[in-house]
């Protein structure tokens, strides 16, 4: 299984403690060796680093872990391939554009028949089942929604129907973002934490560095980190259910539903 880290926060932030973090889980503390990728979004351009080779060894993910780079909503990924061969193109996270968006999709799990799924729009340029997945979604959405909805939850619950379908072909853990909102969907493993005043430390599970947050924010930042697993050992982050979805924006809690909903 591969992971997934991802980030809301209300103003722009780095994301090099947690990424310290989950660039060990790339072939040293985890077996996720066959790449990882990285997307800051910056207005509405998107940044962004992938690599085919382990985190952990990668001078790339030194440059992300070492440079601040500022954003209010990151997406990342470490992969242990089981399908599609270990290659840059079959490399998370994966991007489309829909309504003039940037839209940065990663996926953890495996989706036994989802290229029986027909595409339309969308095409994969790797032969992963989640950039098939992906694809298949990205299509959903805009033939549902030619033009943007009015309502946000409109779309939310939309995607919420779409994420439980593709559970039905195995697991679906999955982080979507289209710059605005932080769409996070649950099969087996996703938690997530809310940092906010008043600040304190956090120590990481798989390297030996601490960070004092109340040294580094203002009292009115509001920080969300979500992660397949948790990234610190002195925290209390909130474990996702089995087929929930929960979207953030500018870091807050804005949508949460766990429960199969109505087609």
């Amino acid at each position: 299984m591969c992971e997934l880290l991802g980030m809301s926060a209300n103003t722009p932030t780095d994301i090099c403690f947690s990424f310290t973090g989950l660039m060990q889980r790339g072939g040293r503390t985890g077996p996720h060796r066959d790449g990882w990728g990285i997307a800051f979004y910056e207005g509405a351009g998107v940044r962004e680093f992938r690599d085919p080779y382990p985190s952990c060894d990668s001078e790339i993910a030194n440059l992300v872990r070492n440079y601040p780079i500022k954003s209010d909503i990151v997406i990342s990924h470490i992969r242990q391939a089981n399908a599609g061969r270990v290659s840059l193109e079959n490399t998370h996270p994966f991007t489309r554009e829909l309504w003039g968006k940037n839209w940065t999709f990663a996926h953890n799990g495996q989706l036994k028949g989802i290229k029986k799924y027909k595409l339309s729009h969308y095409l994969p340029v790797g032969t992963t089942d989640s950039e098939h997945a992906f694809c298949w979604l990205m299509g959903t959405i805009r033939e549902r929604f030619p033009k943007p909805p009015k309502r946000a939850s409109t779309l939310q619950r939309f995607i919420h129907q779409q994420c439980h379908e593709l559970r039905k072909l195995g697991v679906f853990n999955m982080l979507l973002t289209d710059s605005k909102y932080l769409y996070c969907y649950c099969t087996t493993k996703l938690s997530w934490i809310t940092r906010k005043a008043p600040f304190d430390q956090a120590c990481l599970k798989d390297a030996e560095l601490t960070v004092d947050f109340d040294q580094l924010t203002t009292k009115t930042d509001i920080v969300t980190v979500i992660a397949t697993e948790p990234l610190t050992t002195n925290e209390d982050w909130n474990r996702m259910q089995e087929g929930e979805m929960t979207v953030f924006r500018l870091g807050e809690k804005v949508y949460c539903h766990c429960e199969s909903l109505p087609s």
